[in-house]
């Protein structure tokens, strides 16, 4: 929320330092930019007829980036069309850092109107310009822009970068519904267990009509961690045999850290090259259980 306060005089004086007059005089250049920077912040009590001058003037001016980057940061706290409109300008105009700084802080702003014109610039920007727009959308919250660049994406890997932001968001609706208009399972299995939908990762896991899907879902739920998800993944163990399932489900209680369950399948074979295969998954885990199961197999007790 912007805040709107009288203090002419203060913001006339902090504008004079930002210029590179009075108090903003002195030696060290690091010194200068931490004063403009602490005029700019001084901005923020002030109404945008005041402050917007003083911010104009810094991103077309001369100054380091850092003090740039501080005006970029008091736009996006200005509750104006005008501040917004210069934001939204200079993400446009601007090269480098600075300008996924101010597309940054489009996100921040959280301005409908700005958020939505990002859609062009993520059209046509280069790889950094998109992943900075996708960074925004995620800041904002906006799932419904996110998820349509998902279902429009060039291809595998535009996909994946927008399914990974969905996930980094919890749009667990949104994923689901990427899965059934024929998404990338394979993609979609690392965003569910990210966003923690732990019952669309036992579907997929349950699901033996895309083998590499099933696969990754399997593997997937260790993320999850969860005890219905290791109960899921001993019973996938235990039910199938299908060596990539199974390794599959070993790799997921290796992921969550399920050595009891691993423990369990060693004293529940009797085959010497399974428990091997199950030592050595505990020996990776650093598991206390190991030195017991170590001294059982030297004694030969199982």
């Amino acid at each position: 929320m912007y805040i709107r306060s009288g203090f002419p005089a203060i913001v006339m004086v902090m504008t004079l330092s930002i210029a590179g007059n009075g108090y903003a005089q002195a030696d060290d250049p690091g010194e200068r930019d931490e004063l403009r920077i602490t005029a700019l912040e001084a901005l923020m009590s002030a109404p945008p007829e005041r402050a917007l001058p003083a911010v104009r003037k810094v991103l077309a001016g001369e100054y380091s980036n850092e003090v740039k980057e501080s005006a970029l940061f008091i736009l996006s706290q200005m509750e104006s069309d005008e501040a917004q409109g210069l934001l939204l300008d200079f993400a446009r105009d601007s090269d480098g850092e600075l300008r996924e700084e101010a597309i940054t802080m489009i996100g921040i702003s959280g301005d409908d109107d700005a958020l939505a014109a990002l859609r062009d610039l993520y059209a046509s920007g280069d790889a950094s310009v998109r992943e900075a727009v996708l960074s925004a959308y995620l800041i904002a919250h906006e799932t419904e822009i996110v998820y349509d660049i998902a279902v429009n994406a060039a291809d595998v890997e535009e996909f994946e970068t927008a399914v990974e932001t969905l996930a980094a968001m919890g749009a667990i609706d949104e994923l689901r519904m990427l899965k059934a208009s024929g998404g990338n399972a394979e993609a979609l299995a690392q965003a569910y267990a990210i966003a923690g939908d732990f019952e669309t990762l036992r579907t997929m896991a349950l699901d033996g009509g895309d083998p590499d899907a099933q696969v990754e879902a399997i593997g997937a739920l260790g993320i999850i961690g969860s005890d219905a998800a290791n109960e899921t993944l001993m019973a996938m163990y235990r039910g199938s045999d299908d060596s990539d399932v199974r390794e599959a489900a070993l790799e997921g209680m290796l992921i969550s850290g399920y050595d009891d369950g691993i423990a369990v399948l060693y004293r529940e074979t009797d085959d010497v090259g399974e428990k091997q295969e199950l030592l050595e998954y505990l020996s990776y885990m650093d598991s206390d259980m190991l030195w017991d199961i170590v001294d059982e197999a030297l004694e030969n007790r199982r």
